[in-house]
C-alpha cells in the first residue's frame, strides 16, 4: 500500500509539473513531408543554420517555438512523401485533423472544392502577409474563385542541370564557358547529334522509367511553349488531338529513338548518371540544385567546376516551363478555438517573414520582393532562374486530381519513348483515360 501511495504521489507531482510547463501554452500541429532530421537539426533554433529542405524547415519551426512571445508551440507531424495525401485524407476522415499542413498547389484545389481548408485573405490582411507581394505563379497556385486558400512557400520548376565540361567538349559552349542552349526543336536535335558525335555520350538523362511524372512535366512544358491549352475552360476534359501535342510527342520520341536520352533510367539512376558525367543534361527540378552544387565542389567529382542550371529552354513560341509549388493550408477542424486559430496564423506570418531562407534549397521565392532582392540573386545560379516566377505553368486550378492525371499522362508518354508506341495511339489512350478519370473525380 505504501509503495502504491508513493507511486500515486509521484504521478501527481509529474502531472502538476506537466500542467505547470504547459500553462499558458497554445499547441498547434504541423503536418509536412521533407524528411526527418531531428538527430542533426532537432536542437538548431536559427533558420539560417539549417541546410537542405529538412534542415531548413526543421530549424524554422524550432526558431518559431523558441522565439515567439505568445506561448505558441508547433508540434511537427512528419508524413511520408509518396503516400502523403493518402495519409492526410485518412486523418481528415478519422477527425485527427492537423492545424496546418503542407500542400502542393496542384493538390490544393481538390481540398478547396471539398471545403476542407479555410480562406485566408482576412487573416493575412490582419496579420500583415501582403498578398500583393505574391509572385504571379504563387498567386495563381493558391487562389480559387477570388480567394486565397494557402500561404505559398515556394515555386519549384523543371530545369536543365548542365555539365558545362561536356558541353565545351561537344563544342556547345561560348567563350565564357557557358552552355549554348537550343531555341527550336531542330536546334535541339542538331545539338544532341553533335554532342553524341563528339563525346560518345547521350545529351540527356531523365527519369523515363518508373517516374512517369518526369515525362509528363517535360510534355506539359513543350505543349505550353506552343501556347496550346490541353484542358477545357471548365477543367472537365482534355484534348490530346491538336498539333502541339503531336509536335511535343514527336520531339520526345525522336530524341529517345536516336539515343540522345540515356535509356530506361529511373529517378535515382538519372541523377547518378549526370553526377557520373554520363550525360550532358539531366532534366529534373529545382530541389537538386544544392545537391549538385555540393558535388561540383568536390575535387573527385565528374562535375567539379563544371555545373550550371537553366530554366527549360524556350523551343517554341513562348517562354514556359512546368512549375508547381509548396504551400501551407489551414484545415477546418484543425483548431478548437479562436486562440489556436490565431496561433496558426501567427506561425504562417513567421514562415512568410523567413521565406527567403527557404530559397537556399533551390526552390524559387514566392515573394516578389525576395525574388528581386540582391541577396537572392547573389545565391549561386539563382539569377537566371528568377524568370520562372512569371513563366511557370501547370495544369489549370480547376482540373481535379491533378497528381493522378499527371501520372496517367506520364505513363503513356513513357510508352512513346521506351516502346515506340505510335503517337496517334498515345493521343487516343491519354484522352480516353484522363477524361474517364476527370468524369469520376469528386468536385
Amino acid at each position: 500500500m505504501k509503495r502504491l501511495l508513493i507511486c500515486l504521489f509521484t504521478a501527481l507531482l509529474a502531472a502538476c509539473g506537466a500542467s505547470k510547463d504547459n500553462a499558458g501554452k497554445t499547441e498547434i500541429t504541423l503536418m509536412r513531408f521533407f524528411g526527418s532530421c531531428e538527430a542533426q537539426y532537432g536542437q538548431v533554433v536559427k533558420t539560417s543554420e539549417g541546410v537542405g529542405e529538412c534542415g531548413i524547415v526543421t530549424a524554422l519551426v524550432n526558431e518559431f517555438n523558441a522565439t515567439n512571445t505568445d506561448g505558441i508551440v508547433v508540434k511537427t507531424q512528419i508524413g511520408e512523401w509518396g503516400p502523403y495525401y493518402d495519409q492526410l485524407t485518412a486523418r481528415l476522415v478519422s477527425k485527427d485533423i492537423p492545424t496546418v499542413a503542407v500542400m502542393h498547389e496542384s493538390a490544393l484545389g481538390d481540398y478547396v472544392r471539398r471545403k476542407l481548408v479555410l480562406p485566408l485573405d482576412e487573416d493575412f490582411k490582419r496579420i500583415g502577409v501582403p498578398v500583393d507581394d505574391f509572385t504571379e505563379h504563387a498567386r495563381r497556385g493558391t487562389s480559387f474563385n477570388g480567394q486565397t486558400y494557402a500561404l505559398p512557400f515556394d515555386t519549384w520548376a523543371w530545369l536543365w542541370h548542365i555539365n558545362t565540361g561536356l558541353m565545351k567538349k561537344a563544342g556547345l559552349a561560348g567563350v565564357d564557358g557557358q552552355p549554348t542552349l537550343p531555341h527550336s526543336p531542330d536546334e535541339l536535335l542538331a545539338q544532341a547529334r553533335q554532342f553524341k558525335h563528339r563525346t560518345g555520350k547521350p545529351y540527356f538523362a531523365w527519369a523515363v522509367a518508373n517516374e512517369t511524372a518526369a515525362n509528363d512535366r517535360t510534355f506539359l512544358t513543350l505543349v505550353a511553349q506552343q501556347n496550346a491549352q490541353l484542358f477545357s475552360a471548365d477543367g472537365k476534359t482534355i484534348n490530346m488531338h491538336q498539333s502541339a501535342v503531336v509536335n511535343a510527342l514527336t520531339l520526345m520520341q525522336t530524341l529517345y529513338r536516336e539515343g540522345h536520352v540515356r535509356p530506361n533510367l529511373d529517378y535515382a539512376a538519372a541523377n547518378q548518371a549526370f553526377l557520373n558525367g554520363e550525360a550532358g543534361v539531366v532534366v529534373v527540378g529545382t530541389w537538386t540544385i544544392d545537391q549538385f552544387l555540393r558535388e561540383s565542389q568536390k575535387p573527385e567529382s565528374k562535375l567539379q567546376g563544371a555545373y550550371t542550371v537553366r530554366p527549360f529552354p524556350q523551343l517554341y513560341d513562348k517562354p514556359a516551363v512546368f512549375a508547381d509549388g509548396h504551400s501551407w493550408a489551414l484545415f477546418k477542424g484543425g483548431t478548437k478555438d479562436a486562440k489556436a486559430h490565431e496561433a496558426s496564423v501567427k506561425f504562417l506570418k513567421f514562415v512568410w517573414d523567413h521565406s527567403a531562407e527557404w530559397s537556399r534549397t533551390g526552390h524559387l521565392p514566392v515573394s516578389k520582393t525576395v525574388a528581386q532582392s540582391d541577396a537572392f540573386r547573389a545565391l549561386p545560379l539563382r539569377a537566371a532562374l528568377t524568370e520562372i516566377t512569371q513563366t511557370g505553368v501547370g495544369m489549370p486550378g480547376n482540373v481535379p486530381t491533378q497528381r493522378g492525371i499527371e501520372l496517367l499522362i506520364g505513363e503513356d508518354v513513357a510508352n512513346v519513348m521506351i516502346s515506340g508506341k505510335p503517337i496517334d495511339e498515345v493521343q487516343d489512350s491519354v484522352e480516353r483515360r484522363v477524361n474517364k478519370a476527370l468524369k469520376k473525380a469528386r468536385r
